[in-house]
């Protein structure tokens, strides 16, 4: 079937709509790409999360033949679709894994008629906009919608070997979108659309039959230019992060920390991250009171806390006891104990908050849907902190954080 496919409407509305994001472990630009944290979060995770608050999505998938990102992606909420090897190279297509995820989906008995290819590399894709080009294949006004941004450039080619003049440094350029020789100003010129690779959305059936996420009606879904970023090296991951720090944090720091558990060191959290020693060596610490009625107002709202610590002093039991929350010290997997503590309380890694202050909880942070860092961690955990706390450990920063967890 070719563009006539923009007849055949019977399956816009006919079943789910799935939100696809191939997520391989293999990646020659970037190792473990879609493992990389922007924001304090991993790739694949924020793909995750546009697409779940997108509205019209009513199912996120995740193509992935790798057992971390399979992790990972059940734990932000994703349902995985385990990829077989022969479409997991490097030249395996997109397209393919689509493909074999619809199948996967459909052999369940649950029928797909609108697909939205979602991309883990595009760490800013804007919910809305993707939920605009889902309304727009819903409704009939196109069969195939991609993110792009208006651009005015001026464009340009190099040409090469005797067209290009032959002087070895790429050839003469030649205009493109323009006449060289003419410079209208911005407002005279027409726009161009560049697609951002973020998200395309289709109908399934007629994508079966094209094997093609290009057909039937093309419309353009546009998306703010600073959005359109895509990680495929390591220079384009640093500034993605910096991009982070301005939009992500700025957008959340007013706003709740929505989760259903809070998770948080000890030391340079609930303390000041100093000690007196006696003359026995046993070590005493400071504490805010401020603190422990934080704790206790958000033991009596039912949201379960713990206390995840790599300290073995006794104190960090006895503070434990005193604001009467569980306690795991003297771990050395921060990670390992915080993924089994979540599974024995039922409780998804994405809806918890991590509190930490230093390096030995990056492994933590990483895992869960809400690292948080008090204001003066160090400087690697204030990089991997979705949310920096204003106070400071021992100084009020856990009741800064539960205020922010506890419903208005």
């Amino acid at each position: 079937m070719s563009d006539d496919i923009s007849g055949d409407t019977s399956e816009a509305t006919d079943g789910l709509t799935v939100a696809i994001i191939p997520a391989r472990g293999g990646s020659k630009g970037v190792p473990r790409k879609n493992l990389r944290t922007v924001g304090g979060v991993p790739l694949v995770v924020r793909a995750i999360r546009a697409a779940r608050d997108a509205a019209g999505i009513d199912l996120v998938v995740v193509s992935t033949d790798d057992d971390e990102i399979a992790a990972v992606s059940a734990a932000a909420g994703a349902r995985v679709v385990r990829r077989p090897a022969e479409i997991s190279g490097d030249t395996a297509s997109s397209e393919s894994a689509i493909l074999h995820a619809v199948d996967e989906i459909e052999a369940a008995g649950e029928r797909v008629g609108i697909i939205a290819f979602v991309q883990a590399t595009s760490p800013f894709l804007p919910s809305a906009a993707l939920a605009g080009a889902v309304a727009e294949v819903r409704a009939d006004r196109a069969d195939s919608v991609f993110s792009a941004h208006e651009t005015y450039g001026f464009l340009w080619r190099r040409g090469s070997g005797a067209e290009g003049g032959g002087d070895g440094a790429g050839g003469q350029a030649t205009a493109i979108n323009h006449e060289a020789a003419h410079r209208p100003r911005r407002q005279d010129r027409e726009p161009h659309y560049l697609e951002t690779g973020a998200f395309y959305v289709f109908r399934a059936e007629a994508f079966r039959t094209s094997r093609h996420r290009f057909f039937g009606r093309i419309r353009i879904a546009e998306v703010p230019e600073w959005t359109a970023i895509e990680i495929d090296d390591a220079q384009q991951l640093r500034i993605a992060d910096a991009l982070a720090a301005v939009h992500d944090r700025a957008g959340e720091a007013p706003g709740r920390i929505d989760v259903r558990a809070v998770v948080t060191d000890f030391d340079g959290v609930h303390t000041d991250d100093t000690a007196i020693i006696d003359a026995d060596g046993g070590e005493r610490v400071r504490v805010s009171r401020e603190d422990g009625m934080g704790v206790a107002l958000l033991r009596r709202a039912g949201i379960p806390m713990l206390i995840l610590s790599t300290e073995q002093n006794p104190v960090v039991r006895a503070r434990a006891e005193k604001l009467r929350v569980p306690v795991l010290h003297g771990i050395d997997d921060k990670e390992q104990a915080l993924r089994a503590w979540a599974t024995d309380a039922g409780i998804r890694l994405d809806d918890i908050a991590y509190l930490g202050n230093d390096v030995n909880d990056l492994p933590a942070m990483r895992i869960v849907g809400w690292p948080v860092a008090v204001a003066n961690a160090h400087p690697r955990v204030l990089a991997a902190a979705r949310v920096v706390l204003t106070r400071t450990g021992g100084n009020g920063a856990v009741r800064e954080l539960v205020e922010r967890v506890l419903p208005d």
